[in-house]
């Protein structure tokens, strides 16, 4: 049997193998009768079994033995193996190495020492493993590259190796971090079509600047360095360069190893113009229509973003028609001495695809129609990949789910059919959310709200909204059913309770203006993008009047009483094909809303308001952003217009250099601003990426023009003279609580009654 016994061997039969594995005397093979284990500790004898390659009853041979002391010495136990052979008995002789107990990190700042041990623990070594020399150098050397990585080509790594007892010992790594190396110079050779400035542009890679210590642009990275000559690549492909090739990139280290030099050699080569560009293959009688979807013409110069763009517009096209699968291959023939290239592209339309069914599963509370209510890819049609994209948007848009997931899966021995399976995973629909905020106009702005926004799993949705802030308070419960009816018509249903204090007005002041009312809207789709909505509300509005109002309110409380009640009609439409709500960079907005308030009540007046947008993006990731917003209000049958639907301009989101509220008519006796029925403001953005932030949305620099004024109803000079003007420069981010916006805004024209504020921010849209 097999046997672990700690007994010395009394005498060595006929071989013996050293600790190098060589053979004393020569061996006869025999049969292993039993194999005894000699200097255990720690090590259980079945462990050592399970490595050993020699078992009882094979034949032991020098050979053997041999096999034997490798295959131990392999599992990094030992430091000591010997095999013994007694007449039919084989004795393994081992001495183990100690145990690592304890592993400790010094030195190290840029790492986390859990980061560190997680890296070790890859390598293999941890608490508990045997002392490893090789092992060791392994996690050294694998320690330094992840400084190397970082750019601290400096960073030494050493080991300390301290005995705690006969079994065991403490590792010690201690790091030298070192300088961390810093782009020196990025240096361009063979440019001559674009300067070496230009060139630089096109990296996220750079040389250190003021924005470094944010950005980390000026630290060496191969991934980023392979990103940014791709990026140099595209830049002569879109310019016509088709022979363009990076033939060297040289990064070369400073001897003491704090600065790195870039050399990047080009070869450009001439820019070519397409001379000629053709459509092939089954076109589906529509050659027509899809060649005015080219974006290059004969006699222009190639562009590579020009060719795919063209090439994806042509396939968004076939998907439509139901070839979800058709594909473009693209034949160049260039002519190197005229410096032109003949483009062939044929159209493969492959097999034209329907939908056999639409499958939801995941959907444990919502119903099964709030989900395909959204979907615009419909059962037994053409499958349209565009339309599977909007549909998953719109049912992402719901707010109902963490993640929505569609996957077309082939129907088993049907070729021309696919099933789709929409998964959702749903996640709490209810909130109460507390907020405190503050702005440069409201001050403190405190806020609640509890919603629900998939009641019963019926996809309306119920909220109830409480704000308090320095100049209002507002308390509104809104129910919102998206389809009314079948066809997509939307009901919202909105109770509300407001009281603010108008503009530079106190809160020790008892004047408020009291806002209590309801309204009934409903909501007719006629496109993805356009919604027209018709409203009526009942609404009462109050002034709560003191010795500190000013002229203006007690002439309209004199003529009208502190107590209005009316009956608005609204009729509205928007809208909308940004890119994004938050940070758009394409694609415009627009809404309009005319509001009549009834005979019935005791006002009698109509207004009108318009808003759009419109967005550009430029290179680079620079944005042009344009606003303008209008609103125009007038009494009927001799009443006067309500002072409480005044409008107010100034400040943040409209003219920035101004104080909020500030613009327009003033009161005779108080000179305090009293808004106005008439108003313009519109504003230019230019917006940028902060340097060394690459395109990024999430921060960015911007720089603005405003224009704008309030005027009353018996104003007319609405000439230039009596428009105000604002510019400056700013910073916007997307914060966890939603866009900011710091501006700097100073103003143009200056008049005596003007109120100016230099350092603005609004938390809200991009305008």
């Amino acid at each position: 049997m097999l046997k672990h016994r700690r007994f010395a061997t009394k005498t060595v039969a006929a071989v013996f193998f050293a600790t190098y594995g060589m053979v004393a005397h020569a061996t006869v093979p025999f049969v292993v009768k039993d194999i005894f284990l000699e200097g255990l500790q720690q090590i259980q004898p079945g462990a050592v079994f399970a490595y050993l390659p020699l078992k009882q009853g094979d034949i032991f041979t020098d050979a053997k033995g041999s096999e034997s002391i490798r295959a131990l010495y392999a599992t990094g136990f030992f430091s000591n193996v010997k095999v013994l052979a007694q007449h039919d008995v084989v004795v393994v002789n081992l001495k183990e190495k100690p145990i690592i107990s304890l592993i400790n990190l010094s030195g190290n700042h840029e790492f986390s020492k859990e980061n560190l041990t997680n890296v070790l623990r890859a390598v293999g070594l941890s608490n508990g493993s045997h002392y490893n020399k090789t092992l060791i150098d392994k996690s050294r050397q694998e320690l330094k590259r992840q400084y190397l990585i970082r750019g601290f080509y400096a960073a030494e790594v050493k080991t300390a190796v301290k005995s705690i007892d006969r079994k065991h010992i403490s590792l010690l790594f201690l790091v030298i971090e070192g300088p961390r190396a810093q782009i020196s110079q990025i240096h361009f050779i063979g440019n001559t079509a674009f300067s070496s400035s230009r060139l630089r542009n096109e990296m996220r890679l750079s040389t250190s600047n003021w924005f470094s210590w944010y950005t980390k642009s000026n630290l060496y990275s191969p991934k980023q360095l392979a990103d940014d000559l791709e990026n140099i690549r595209s830049y002569y492909l879109n310019r016509g360069y088709l022979e363009f090739n990076i033939d060297s990139t040289r990064v070369l280290i400073s001897p003491d190893k704090k600065n790195i030099h870039l050399t990047i050699t080009l070869n450009e080569g001439e820019p070519y113009q397409v001379s000629s560009i053709h459509l092939t293959g089954n076109l589906l009688g529509k050659k027509n229509e899809f060649d005015r979807l080219l974006r290059m013409k004969p006699g222009d110069r190639f562009s590579e973003e020009k060719l795919q763009s063209s090439t994806r517009a042509i396939l968004r096209n076939l998907n439509a028609y139901g070839y979800a699968f058709s594909s473009i291959s693209i034949r160049p023939e260039i002519d190197k001495e005229h410096q032109t290239v003949s483009l062939v592209l044929r159209v493969d339309l492959g097999r034209r695809i329907y939908v056999r069914h639409i499958n939801i599963a995941g959907n444990n509370k919502t119903r099964d129609e709030v989900i395909r209510r959204e979907m615009r890819q419909l059962e037994s049609s053409w499958l349209d990949n565009q339309k599977l994209i909007l549909s998953k948007d719109r049912i992402s848009r719901l707010g109902y789910f963490a993640d929505v997931d569609m996957t077309v899966l082939p129907v088993d021995g049907i070729d021309d059919q696919v099933d789709i399976d929409v998964k959702v995973t749903e996640k709490p629909t209810g909130a109460t959310t507390l907020g405190v905020g503050f702005s440069s106009s409201d001050k403190i702005v405190l806020s609640a709200t509890t919603s629900q926004d998939n009641v019963f799993g019926s996809g309306t949705s119920l909220s109830v909204d409480i704000n308090t802030a320095y100049m209002y308070r507002t308390l509104a419960v809104t129910q919102v059913n998206p389809y009314f009816t079948i066809d997509g018509i939307k009901r919202i249903i909105d109770v509300y309770y407001r009281t603010y204090y108008p503009l530079y007005y106190s809160t020790n002041s008892s004047f408020r203006f009291i806002a209590t009312g309801g309204n009934l809207k409903f909501g007719i789709p006629f496109s993805e993008a356009d919604i027209v909505y018709f409203g009526v509300g009942v609404e009462q509005n109050r002034l709560d009047i003191d010795s500190s109002m000013s002229k203006n309110y007690i002439d309209y409380v004199n003529k009208l009483g502190c107590t209005s009640n009316n009956i608005p009609i609204t009729i509205s439409w928007s809208s909308d094909t940004r890119d994004n709500a938050l940070a758009p960079s394409d694609g415009y907005y627009a809404q309009a809303n005319a509001e009549y308030g009834t005979s019935i009540g005791t006002v009698h007046y109509y207004k009108a308001d318009l808003q759009a947008q419109y967005y550009y993006a430029f290179d680079r990731g620079v944005v042009l952003g344009l606003n303008l917003k209008g609103g125009y209000g007038n009494g009927l049958d001799g009443k006067p217009y309500p002072i409480f639907k005044n409008y107010f301009a100034g400040g943040a989101g409209s003219v920035r250099g101004y104080e909020s509220g500030s613009l327009g008519p003033r009161d005779q006796a108080t000179n305090d601003p009293i808004g106005g029925a008439k108003m313009i403001v519109g504003n230019i953005e230019c917006m940028f990426p902060l340097p060394g932030t690459g395109y990024n949305r999430a921060i960015r620099l911007f720089t603005f023009l405003d224009i704008g004024n309030v005027w009353g109803t018996e104003d007319n000079s609405t000439d230039k003279n009596s428009l105000r003007y604002g510019y400056g420069l700013g910073l916007a981010w997307i914060s966890p609580i939603g866009p900011l916006k710091l501006s700097l805004g100073f103003p143009l024209i200056k008049h005596n009654d003007d109120q100016y504020q230099k350092l603005q921010f609004q938390v809200g849209t991009a305008f």
